[in-house]
């Protein structure tokens, strides 16, 4: 009996212990969570007074629902009284810069948007560009490449030399074509043609509208090109040649926005995407508390350090050094 009693006291100590430290794991993943938002808050211009918010664009440009949602809120906020947009970038998806170019459209109805070409703003990056009612690029930054691409591998003179045939039973002669394992017929390729040159025409059209291009002005620069930033001034694809402060001080003359309000980076991702660390710090806290449910829980919901699939399905505005060539 003597034994039963010191087992059952040495478990109430164990689950005691055991619950004590499940508390202050509790409590310190609550602290570095609300250290993390309130950073993050600040950063984004969520908390303070009025600021400038700067939002950069760099990599491939495809379709982001939750960066849409993020401008949104930006273009709502009260505190953020004009933006300045960088752009790196060598394009992506014709449909992801329109849905772009969209978003930041929505955002410039409501306070002024400076756009500053970092080191190129290419095809659908150029697309973004010209969502800014004005635009600022270095000297030798690459900007424009008017054009939209369609590609495809090939592999049916591959697949013939090494006596392989793929077959296919179709509706009509032009489902799913070009397929990559049949020469392309003439009917396919003047069906993709003409999805290439309704894209490339609203394109055009959308140059000519935000630069204010003559007929003449337009055929200089649509043939797929890139020019540097000092080429761009002459032919009017960019405002001037400069850097951010250049972008304030067009702000400050020409839309009298103090050159006194701090500029602050508006992040246009999760809150947690760039902090992964404390994100594993987390979900190990509260695996280690106990709670695997509510860790798988939070994992999913945040979703940092996922490998993202990079997917460009679809009519692409890319600019790649080949397509000079």
């Amino acid at each position: 009996m003597s034994l039963d009693a010191d087992l059952l006291v040495d478990r109430r100590r164990m689950r005691r212990k055991l619950t004590f430290w499940r508390v202050v794991a509790i409590a310190v993943l609550v602290i570095a969570i609300g250290a993390v938002v309130a950073a993050s808050a600040s950063r984004s211009g969520v908390i303070g007074g009025p600021y400038i918010a700067r939002v950069t664009i760099t990599g491939l440009i495809r379709g982001d629902d939750e960066r849409v949602r993020q401008l949104d809120r930006l273009a709502d906020s009260s505190l953020a009284r004009a933006v300045i947009v960088h752009v790196d970038s060598p394009g992506g998806t014709t449909a992801g810069s329109e849905q772009l170019f969209d978003a930041l459209g929505r955002v410039r109805a409501k306070k002024p948007v400076v756009t500053v070409v970092d080191s190129l703003a290419a095809s659908g990056a150029y697309i973004t560009a010209l969502a800014g009612d004005y635009i600022v690029a270095k000297q030798t930054s690459l900007v424009g490449s008017v054009g939209v691409l369609f590609e495809y591998p090939n592999f049916a003179e591959l697949l013939d030399k090494l006596g392989v045939k793929v077959e296919s039973i179709k509706s009509s002669p032009l489902k799913a074509a070009p397929n990559g394992f049949e020469p392309t017929s003439a009917e396919a390729r003047a069906a993709i043609q003409a999805i290439i040159m309704d894209s490339y025409a609203w394109f055009k059209g959308l140059v000519q509208d935000r630069r204010r291009l003559s007929d003449q002005e337009l055929a200089a620069v649509d043939d797929g090109r890139v020019f540097t930033g000092h080429q761009g001034i002459g032919l009017k694809l960019i405002d001037k040649i400069g850097d951010e402060r250049t972008a304030r001080d067009w702000l400050a003359a020409e839309k009298k926005i103090s050159t006194d309000l701090p500029v602050r980076d508006y992040h246009l991702h999760g809150r947690l995407d760039d902090l992964p660390f404390l994100h594993a710090a987390a979900v190990a806290l509260l695996n280690a508390a106990g709670f695997d449910g509510l860790a798988r829980r939070f994992e999913s919901l945040t979703g940092v350090g996922a490998l993202e699939r990079l997917n460009l399905d679809g009519l692409l505005a890319l600019w790649q050094p080949s397509d000079t060539k």
